[in-house]
């Protein structure tokens, strides 16, 4: 067995802080997102409940973790950080900071017993992941659009991470306002939809880029290959908060100047959820087609593997969330059937991680390191892939 940590930059260990990176967190959504749909998992067996907690739990004590690597490298190598948000790629997974976030505040009051303590907790905590969503969504964007360099053919569907956080704080807001007060619940339900307003709209522009950018350009690089499975997310969560915010509407809005349109929370977002829901569909046959070609090259691993999960799950648990407002028994099976898939990718991916984790080879500053599929990092990267001569033929063609 190789060496703890062997595999480090210049043997430091004070090199696991300097080059750490937010995508570690997007195990915190892939291991989160696979507790909760455990225990949505229709058909039942013996310890589901006990392993859904078991992993929320182990995911709690990640996330701590690396938080605190984050903070370490903000704060002892403030430099590097700030190259973070000026680099093309690393900086786009600030937005699994938020959504890994969301997955632990969801099973505070999904997988564990209620109590008014447990309800105060989530509620505070929600907010905590508003504020998160929001600077994920602002600050990445800023930067992308006044820092980092960026061209048509090296644009992925990783541009959606950043600005998907708020739709998934907004289901977030949806499945945690029925338990609150009918005056909370009305501030949480007019955040989420706001929320929603900002990320939904956001990612369709993104997936109009990216429908372009296949096309002109055809599939990314094989280092990028997962990013095929990202769009699920948007649509997954967009749909999922429209589901869960029409019965929150009726609860919030039934005795208020607002019960007509509380009312229509419920059918409009069933409608609205289907709608997205189907959108998916045709995006995961793409991904599934993308894999088995890039599976046919070699696929290499890298974090960006992480990419099979949380966007699956949050699309299964779009289709439980259309189970139980349609009452039409297939989703259950079609959601029984994605999160099968869900474990068996997460059972890969978390192999893999632990196995890079444990040598230390994952752990590589992303200007520097393959794992982290630096795409283009300075201005003469860019003019080196769209010169002079490119133009003009474009502008011939």
């Amino acid at each position: 067995m190789a060496r703890f940590l062997s595999a480090v930059p210049n043997g430091d260990l004070r090199e696991v802080v300097r080059h750490f990176t937010p995508n570690w967190f997007a195990a915190n959504m892939g291991t989160g997102i696979l507790a909760l749909m455990l225990a949505d998992f229709p058909y039942h067996f013996p310890g589901q409940l006990v392993a859904a907690r078991g992993l929320w739990s182990i995911n709690v004590v990640f996330f701590c973790l690396f938080t605190v690597l984050f903070l370490g490298r903000a704060i002892f190598y403030p430099a590097a950080f700030q190259r973070l948000f000026e680099h093309p790629v690393q900086s786009m997974f600030i937005g699994a900071i938020p959504m890994g976030f969301a997955t632990i505040v969801n099973g505070i009051f999904l997988l564990w017993p209620l109590s008014p303590e447990t309800i105060l907790v989530a509620h505070y905590l929600w907010w905590v992941d508003v504020v998160l969503s929001l600077f994920s969504v602002l600050a990445v964007p800023y930067y992308m659009f006044t820092a980092q360099h960026h061209a048509m053919e090296r644009m992925t569907a990783a541009w959606l991470l950043p600005v998907v956080p708020p739709e998934v704080a907004a289901a977030s807001g949806g499945m945690l306002a029925g338990h609150l007060s009918i005056g909370a619940a009305g501030w949480v339900i007019y955040t989420s939809y706001v929320l929603w307003a900002i990320s939904v709209p956001l990612a369709f522009a993104i997936l109009t880029i990216l429908f372009l950018r296949l096309t002109l350009h055809k599939m990314p690089h094989i280092d990028m290959a997962v990013s095929a499975w990202l769009p699920l997310g948007p649509l997954g969560t967009g749909s999922l908060a429209m589901l869960v915010l029409g019965p929150s509407d009726q609860y919030a809005f039934a005795h208020s100047s607002m019960a007509a349109v509380g009312a229509l929370g419920e059918p409009v977002g069933i409608i609205a959820g289907l709608v997205l829901w189907g959108f998916g569909l045709w995006w995961m046959a793409i991904a599934i087609f993308f894999t088995l070609r890039y599976l046919n090259e070699g696929l290499p691993f890298n974090m960006g593997w992480w990419g099979f999960t949380f966007p699956l799950g949050v699309f299964t648990a779009s289709t439980y969330a259309l189970a139980r407002e349609t009452g039409f028994v297939v989703f259950d099976h079609i959601g029984a059937a994605f999160t099968i898939l869900l474990a068996f990718f997460w059972v890969v991916v978390t192999w893999r991680t632990f196995g890079g984790m444990w040598v230390g080879r994952l752990f590589r500053d992303p200007s520097l390191s393959e794992e982290t599929a630096m795409l283009v990092d300075s201005k003469e990267d860019v003019q080196r892939l769209i010169t002079k001569e490119d133009v003009i033929k474009d502008l011939r063609s």
